[in-house]
Order: C-alpha cells, then structure tokens, then sequence
C-alpha cells in the first residue's frame, strides 16, 4: 500500500523501490519479518511507480504512440489497483499459512496514533490530487501537471520548513539529468523510427505474423514471451523505444485498443524491473540490502508470476483497463 501511494507521486519505479525500502527494509528485519517475503514484496510493488499515474513509461508510450496520455494515466490507475490487490492477496495467504513469516509486533496503537499516522500523510494526498485533479478535470495537460506537481511539493516542504537551498539544488539537478535522458532516447527513437519505416522493417514483419493467421490472444502470448526476453537485456524505457515501431502496427492490425496496449507494454516493462540480470529494482534493494543480487532476485520471483498473471487477467478482461478512460473521456 506504501508503494502504490508513493507511486501516485513519483512516477518512476526506481525511485518508489528506494524510498519505501529505505523506510521500511531494516525496520521490517528488526521486526522479525521473512527477509525473502519482505524484499520481494518491496521488489514486485516498487515496480508500481510505473502503471500507477503519473507514469513517466506513459508519458514515453503516449509521445511515440500518440495516444493521450491522459486517457493512459486514467486507464493505469485500475489495473495498478488490480496489481497492488493480487500482491497483497498473495502476503496475506503466505503470512496465513505460515505466521512466522510476519510477526506480531509488541507495539501497540490506539486510535489517536493511527489516526495521527494519516494526518501524516496528507501532504501526500495533497499532491496526488492536484496533479491527477488537475489533468482529469482538464484544467491541465499532463505537462503543465507536473509543474504543479513541483508548485505543490514546494509548497508543501516550506510548510513544513524542510526546504533548504541544498535539497532545492539537487532536486534541480536531479530533474535536469533525467530530462537529457529521456529527451535523448525519444531523438533516438525518432531516427530509428524513421529509419526502420523507409527499411520497411515494421511492414514486412507485420506482413509475415499477419501471413502465420495468429490469433488476437496468440499475439499476445508471442508479443509477451518477446518481452519478457528483452526485459533481461533491456531497461523498460529502452525496450519501448526499440520495440514500438515493430508491435504497434500488429496490435491494432489485429483489433487492440491503442490506450490498452499502452497498459499491457507498461506492466512488461515492470517485469523488466524485477528479471536479472538488468531488473533496476533487484539492484536498488541489493543496495539498501546488502544480500546477493540472486537472493534478491529469487525473492521477487514469485512477484513476477503475480504479475504475469496480472497481464492474463487483463488480456481477459480489457475492460479493467478502458472502463475508467471510457468514462471521464467519453
């Protein structure tokens, strides 16, 4: 629940990974928790910064694809849900079976303190609204969202008198280095766009699996095989980029939604994030760890299948992800 919250604010998966493992991995080893169940789990719902809007992946899919992104961050918000309630499911069965695995705490809270805990939490809450407010009532597009987004969290680190001109520094900085990123890979992915259509790449790959008769559902089954193999090569921005020109065309070639394929793509790229020998998350909870990259990645194994049964869940029933957009968009 910590990450599905903190992915609503954030928009990367890295950083939702790092900032609730930094918070709660040693405090849940203090505690007596499974270590494999408690870096697992922080490895599986980490990834949720990147369906659950705003989602820079989205921002990424909506320019390339040219879909509105508003439509997307509203048709990741329930599949993000779906994702956040099979993972807890999945906790609450193992910590059922075996209690050791999830100790009770000798704390004990009254209702003053829990109620206290979300006062806490309003700052939070206030930027979610006004930036997803602000792009779902259309009084902003998703760019100028997140200029809110920064208006607010100012706001919010002066009222609590955290802002200091070194955090202002490096807030800065940080945004600069990730804009030349993003900005250089979406040149990139230009040229090679442009370059693999007068290659007549996308044309004739879409001409052979449309010659091989494939079912909607085979596609997909191909399409995710085919993504799951590039995820241990390839960071999820790096395997949109590369892969859009080809897919996109088949997809809607063969009746997908564009804004539900966009969902789909991003929920491959999340298991990108947890498959060795690349998964950024693995890395960032190795880091705050200290255990082996293996152990790491074992844990969130079976995160991964919770998620590959996600993507089933969807593919099944495509409404889960276009019944929201449908209905604020029309």
């Amino acid at each position: 629940m910590g990450c599905t919250l903190f992915a609503a604010v954030s928009g990367s998966s890295t950083a939702t990974t790092a900032t609730v493992g930094k918070i709660t991995t040693g405090e849940l080893s203090r505690r007596g928790y499974d270590s494999n169940l408690s870096i697992g789990s922080l490895a599986g719902a980490g990834s949720l910064g990147l369906l659950i809007p705003p989602s820079i992946v989205m921002i990424i899919y909506g320019i390339l694809a040219e879909v509105s992104i508003s439509r997307l961050f509203a048709a990741g918000i329930l599949p993000g849900l779906l994702v956040a309630a099979v993972y807890s499911t999945y906790i609450m069965i193992r910590a059922g079976l075996d209690p050791s695995k999830s100790p009770r705490g000798a704390e004990r809270y009254s209702l003053r303190d829990r109620l206290y805990g979300v006062v806490n939490l309003l700052p939070v809450f206030f930027l979610v609204i006004i930036v997803l407010g602000s792009i779902y009532s259309g009084i902003a597009t998703p760019s100028e969202a997140a200029a809110v987004g920064v208006a607010g969290a100012v706001l919010v680190t002066l009222a609590l008198r955290q802002l200091t001109l070194e955090i202002f520094l490096e807030s800065l900085k940080g945004a600069l280095r990730t804009s030349c990123m993003v900005c250089s890979i979406l040149i990139a992915a230009a040229f090679l766009s442009t370059a693999m259509g007068y290659l007549g790449i996308p044309r004739n790959l879409a001409e052979a699996i449309t010659g091989m008769n494939l079912s909607p559902i085979a596609l997909i089954l191909i399409l995710s095989l085919f993504y799951v193999m590039l995820g241990l090569f390839l960071d999820g921005i790096s395997i949109i980029v590369m892969s859009l020109p080809i897919t996109l065309p088949l997809v809607t070639m063969a009746g997908f939604d564009p804004v539900w394929f966009g969902v789909y793509l991003v929920l491959m790229t999340e298991l990108a994030q947890v498959t060795p020998p690349i998964g950024f998350n693995l890395f960032v909870i190795q880091g705050l760890t200290g255990h082996p990259i293996g152990k790491v990645a074992l844990a969130a194994f079976p995160f991964f299948l919770l998620m590959c049964l996600s993507v089933v869940i969807i593919t099944i029933f495509p409404e889960i992800a276009l019944w929201l957009p449908e209905v604020l968009f029309g």
